[in-house]
């Protein structure tokens, strides 16, 4: 097994052969995918395995009690998800020495 992702990209992709940039984008890509599909895989396994040896009959898991990570997990698929967003947003506005705003107040507003 390759010790990092560009060893397992490179295998992927074929050995001695030069990759163009683009080619090596697509490899990291399928790696990336399968990996995350072998995660769900083995979550779902073990979902199952803790509904089942769960030691208190009397408060049962169910599936509900794994909706976080699910979400968790799902998060991975898109590169550009809500996770990479406020890179995004702080890569568009100047920095405080370009003379962007010292303080950016993220506290949401209270509910009405």
């Amino acid at each position: 097994m390759p010790a990092n992702v560009n060893e397992s990209v490179s295998e992927s992709v074929g050995e001695g052969v030069a990759k163009t940039p683009q080619q090596l984008e697509e490899a990291k890509e399928a790696a990336r995918r399968a990996f995350i599909a072998e995660l769900w895989r083995r979550f779902e396994g073990l979902q199952e395995w803790a509904i089942s040896h769960w030691p208190d009959q009397k408060n049962p898991l169910s599936s509900a009690d794994f909706v976080e990570a699910r979400k968790e997990i799902l998060s991975l698929r898109s590169p550009a998800g809500p996770l990479n967003q406020p890179e995004k947003q702080d890569a568009a506005e100047p920095k405080p020495e370009e003379g962007g705003a010292q303080y950016l107040d993220t506290t949401p507003a209270p509910w009405p």
